[in-house]
């Protein structure tokens, strides 16, 4: 179902005021629907309109924004944690991503947030599947929203999100080329992105040592329980890889006094996540990456007013209800790298743009790069002679926030005192790293 109408937005947005207290919560424009993306696989987007003092929205670009996990709820975490206009105390955010675009938040995979499957067999098990359910609503936005078929559309993403982000602009390359979908896609960034899971864990040793975060025995420990993750994705046992990887990371945490894997600098006591007996390591893993993206405060937001605001979610439909369920569903498919879809994309001449943060561990930069070396695009040993250029903080002139690199359509941004939510950490930086990446600076 797609709803267009603007007096539905505008009783929404009365309902939110007279039965929260709050005031309307953006002077801008907004609007929110579900698709029915397959039979009883529903997912909710969330669209904010540019809402820049010095132009016109429609000129413009459109970024649609892409959470990781699998199971992290881009309208929540992303929407009030990183790039909305609002933060979680619903206050004005500074540098929000809408000063400089229309930002599109979808909740996916199907499950994630808002979204939400009707039965067990609704939930997306691999990355085609994901961007075969993104292609379907897509097709319905940009019909719905046809003033935006010629804005120029980027995909940004974070994590988990950085690996479907890569397997859905390569299958909306080719529906564009077929004429299924009518947008003008500019690029796609992938941002601390799972784009190679096993060249992160075998670097997560090393970057650990060379950070002080680990002596001699913890590196020969941390390498051990890595080296197992590698047989078995070299063995094509993918399952037994994401096992094997929530192993590696409890060896992490046991080493180095329960290190922080979204960024190594912000410890604080007791943070480390202590295995229960007996607990599955699905369990587990959504305590680590899961539920931080659920935090008690953003639940009770998203639950709350927020809840009230929209209308439209159904009833039996909690925030984040399904998360870790649609982590399961995708244990086979996550340790499966995607190298190769970025290289058929930089063959496309998509423009592709990595970015990383400085402190991040999960994943980490040296991994990145790693990647980065082994794909086959024909421009990657021009990309490899070049010396990286460096950015001002806009925070802090004088000192610098940034590195990038670019070469015809690949750009590599490395943020500096960033962890793994580079938006969350560094918000200039990131904002200004989107206006330079759609050509607003």
């Amino acid at each position: 179902m797609i709803r267009t109408e603007t007096s539905c937005r505008l009783v929404v947005v009365l309902f939110f005021i007279v039965n929260t207290g709050l005031s309307s919560p953006l002077s801008g424009k907004e609007d929110w629907d579900y698709v029915e993306v397959r039979d009883g696989a529903h997912m909710f987007w969330w669209l904010y309109y540019a809402d820049s003092p010095s132009a016109h929205s429609m000129d413009l670009p459109l970024v649609l924004w892409l959470q990781g996990g699998p199971g992290g709820s881009g309208t929540g975490f992303g929407n009030f944690e990183e790039i909305g206009p609002l933060n979680r105390n619903q206050e004005p955010r500074k540098t929000s991503w809408v000063q400089a675009a229309s930002v599109l938040f979808v909740d996916n995979p199907v499950g994630t947030g808002f979204s939400y499957t009707d039965g067990p067999g609704g939930y997306a098990t691999d990355v085609s599947m994901v961007a075969s359910d993104m292609l379907v609503l897509l097709q319905h936005f940009f019909k719905d929203k046809a003033e935006f078929q010629s804005v120029p559309f980027y995909i940004f993403s974070e994590s988990y999100g950085g690996k479907m982000a890569a397997a859905i602009s390569l299958e909306l390359t080719k529906a564009v080329a077929h004429g299924s979908l009518k947008c003008n896609f500019a690029g796609v960034a992938l941002g601390d992105s799972w784009i190679s899971p096993l060249d992160s864990v075998m670097t997560w040793g090393p970057y650990l040592y060379t950070t002080s975060l680990l002596d001699e025995y913890g590196l020969a420990e941390v390498s051990s329980a890595a080296d197992a993750v590698k047989r078995a994705v070299e063995l094509q046992q993918f399952e037994k890889a994401t096992e094997l990887w929530s192993v590696t990371e409890t060896v992490v945490e046991q080493n180095t006094n329960g290190v922080n894997f979204y960024n190594i600098l912000t410890q604080e006591p007791d943070e480390g996540v202590v295995t229960s007996a007996g607990e599955d390591y699905i369990s587990l893993q959504t305590r680590r990456h899961i539920q931080p993206l659920h935090s008690q405060s953003l639940s009770e937001l998203m639950n709350g007013p927020i809840r009230k605001k929209l209308v439209i979610i159904p009833q039996n439909v909690t925030w984040g209800g399904q998360a870790e369920e649609v982590f399961s569903n995708m244990a086979g498919d996550f340790m499966k790298p995607v190298v190769d879809v970025v290289d058929q994309l930089l063959e496309a001449g998509v423009n592709v743009t990595i970015y990383n943060g400085q402190l991040d561990l999960i994943v980490d930069t040296m991994g990145q790069e790693l990647w980065v070396k082994k794909l086959k695009w024909e421009g990657l040993p021009g990309f490899n002679k070049m010396r990286w250029t460096p950015l001002d903080d806009p925070a802090s002139p004088g000192v610098t926030g940034a590195f990038y690199k670019n070469h015809k359509n690949f750009s590599f941004y490395w943020i500096l005192k960033a962890g793994h939510m580079i938006p969350s950490d560094q918000g200039p930086m990131a904002l200004q790293m989107l206006k330079m990446i759609t050509q607003q600076a």
